[in-house]
């Protein structure tokens, strides 16, 4: 059902391929833009969580009292990236309506294209949990790397990172400076151009999500 390779799994789902085909058409307004991001987040989420915990937990049905898999421990912790990523928050909420929320807010310097946190709020305990990071684009990089920075700076171990279209350069910052996260996409695009856009991408995400400029 995907391509794995070193610790990055990219989607080949004919559905998912499908969507993210029609999220790059420049026609493709606001409101059906948001639709289709949640619904990758959720095809992708179905195989990023399929190594969430189990523990059999005592059920009464109609008929008789039985032992069933149900997720264990603390369970999940989704972390959008601030702003785009929050477009991705409710597909992997419709997959675990019990996960809970927290944010990292960045935004790039346009000259350096370095990101700055200006806010970062995680559940807790949060190095219990698993750590799902949502931002639809994987650029640079420099995003992804520092919300990792700042999850781990709190204690969070167990982190995966989500976004639905992704860079070479991107992928490769994220492997060589964080190695035991999990990356997750729906396709690697060819580059990044001289504004650091993905190319060919489906321009900014945020805008589009949002309905912005």
């Amino acid at each position: 059902m995907y391509q794995s390779y070193e610790n990055v799994t990219v989607f080949d789902h004919p559905l998912i391929q499908h969507k993210i085909s029609m999220l790059r058409s420049k026609e493709t307004g606001t409101n059906e833009f948001r639709k289709l991001v949640e619904e990758i987040a959720m095809l992708m989420g179905y195989e990023a969580l399929r190594d969430l915990p189990l523990e059999d937990v005592e059920i009464e049905t109609p008929l008789e009292t039985c032992l069933s898999p149900m997720i264990s421990g603390k369970k999940l912790a989704i972390v959008p990236i601030l702003r785009a990523g929050l477009g991705m928050v409710s597909g992997i909420l419709a997959l675990v309506p019990t996960a809970k929320v927290g944010h990292i807010g960045l935004y790039r310097d346009h000259d350096t294209h370095e990101p700055h946190e200006y806010y970062c709020k995680l559940p807790s305990p949060i190095e219990l949990r698993t750590i799902v990071v949502l931002d639809p684009m994987l650029a640079t990089g420099g995003s992804a790397v520092a919300a990792v920075n700042f999850i781990k700076k709190h204690g969070g171990r167990n982190i995966k990172f989500m976004s639905i279209i992704a860079a070479p350069e991107g992928i490769e910052r994220m492997q060589k400076e964080h190695p035991d996260v999990e990356v997750y996409c729906g396709h690697v695009d060819r580059c990044l151009n001289e504004n650091a856009y993905i190319c060919p991408g489906l321009g900014d995400a945020g805008d589009r999500i949002f309905g912005t400029k």
